[in-house]
């Protein structure tokens, strides 16, 4: 809203300083003090209105110590990393930008399960919360409009090179930037560690007839729902111990910012040779003021917790990772960017399936781990939760080195 305030004020006033509005850097950097800014000042409000209406965590006696203090603690807190993000997204960006509309969509529709979810457990005293089917119903409904609309949506659309026998010199500024094709419509994604890295998901299934290529969303689509569910629930198994889904998620969502930008950029995308995709840069502001809001929430979620951000916020900051992956087309970082995510997944899909197998083979079940997710089992090892946390945050930004490093190592 103010980027349109300030655009009026510009072509029809020349107003002092409100061209900075449309700089992807001014509003970048507003956007991440402003939802810095929401959520430390009115999270404390939040806290307390939680407080008041007495909507505590429940806690399992799992054999953790120091678990039985944390009953009581304020939960639902992802409704101050929503409103800390939605809040200067809905200020400083471009509304009509359909990368913007998806992520806007995807919080809102992942806040409203998770917040049933929290809804049920505290106040119907249900500790199931919402039925599992319910809530994977909701994120493939999700994956649905996300696939749907980056497949067929008109204004998703990338550049690519011309051949070089194609390429004309047009000034001496551009001399060294390479010619592009027009906008056009694709389903080519990006795979990390090879040399020729563009990958069309049509080529899956043009084997049939060149025809159909045209049918390529019968994959894009899928695989789009199964992204958006893992990673949702991915980051649901971490949020178990504080700080350590608020900080993880920063650590890739501060990752995948950078990855928008240069993508969004005509002149870096040159440079470091990858996908040129029209109009995503403006996903930035969203993900700085995201970045914000959760550093923002680990003021209040680091240990000792003074609240958790229960499903209300861990399936929606999942969501936003995807739909923020899927759009910069580099979902098959996801293993390895996401590898915090994938461990706890993976942890709990190996106890749960070992623990079948050995009970009907021997009888009686046997474990992996001491306990799943992966953050219990060193909980149980001993290890205090903030070390855990700190070394996983650790991991996180290797991991985040290593999948930055993607774009020049091939």
């Amino acid at each position: 809203m103010l980027y349109y305030l300030f655009e009026y004020l510009e072509n029809e006033y020349q107003f002092p300083g409100a061209s900075l509005f449309g700089f992807i850097t001014f509003r970048a950097a507003m956007a991440i003090i402003l939802s810095l800014l929401i959520s430390t000042i009115y999270g404390k409000r939040i806290i307390r209105f939680l407080q008041k209406k007495q909507v505590g965590e429940t806690i399992r006696d799992l054999g953790l110590e120091g678990q039985n203090e944390k009953a009581g603690t304020p939960t639902m807190g992802g409704i101050i990393i929503i409103i800390a993000t939605l809040i200067p997204v809905l200020l400083l960006s471009k509304l009509e930008n359909i990368y913007v509309i998806l992520l806007i969509t995807t919080t809102v529709w992942m806040g409203i399960i998770g917040f049933i979810d929290d809804y049920i457990k505290k106040f119907k005293k249900d500790k199931e919360g919402l039925k599992g089917r319910f809530k994977i119903m909701g994120q493939v409904v999700l994956g649905l409009i996300v696939g749907i609309t980056l497949y067929f949506h008109p204004e998703v659309t990338v550049k690519e090179e011309l051949p070089l026998a194609e390429q004309v010199v047009v000034t001496e500024s551009t001399q060294n930037l390479k010619q592009f094709k027009p906008e056009e419509k694709s389903t080519k994604t990006t795979i990390p560690f090879v040399k020729y890295n563009e990958f069309d998901y049509a080529d899956l299934i043009a084997w049939i007839s060149p025809e159909a290529r045209n049918y390529a969303w019968l994959i894009f689509i899928p695989l789009v729902i199964f992204i958006i569910t893992a990673v949702s629930n991915g980051a649901n198994l971490t949020d178990g111990i504080d700080g350590l889904a608020a900080g993880s998620s920063a650590i890739i969502v501060l990752t995948l910012g950078i990855f928008a930008w240069v993508s969004g950029n005509i002149i870096f995308s040159d440079y470091l040779n990858i996908m040129y995709i029209p109009r995503v840069e403006e996903i930035t502001i969203y993900i700085t003021a995201f970045v914000g809001a959760l550093i923002g929430f680990l003021w209040y979620n680091t240990y000792p917790a003074q609240v958790f951000m229960g499903d209300t916020g861990s399936l929606t900051i999942g969501g936003i990772i995807a739909v923020i992956a899927i759009a910069v087309r580099k979902e098959w970082l996801i293993p390895v960017l996401c590898g915090i995510f994938l461990a706890e997944n993976l942890s709990v899909v190996m106890q749960v399936s070992y623990f079948k197998y050995t009970k009907k083979k021997f009888g009686e079940g046997r474990r992996i781990f001491k306990m799943s997710p992966l953050h219990h089992h060193y909980q149980k090892l001993g290890y205090h939760e903030s070390k855990i946390v700190t070394r996983f945050w650790i991991i996180g930004i290797l991991l985040a080195i290593v999948s930055i490093v993607t774009l020049k190592i091939r």
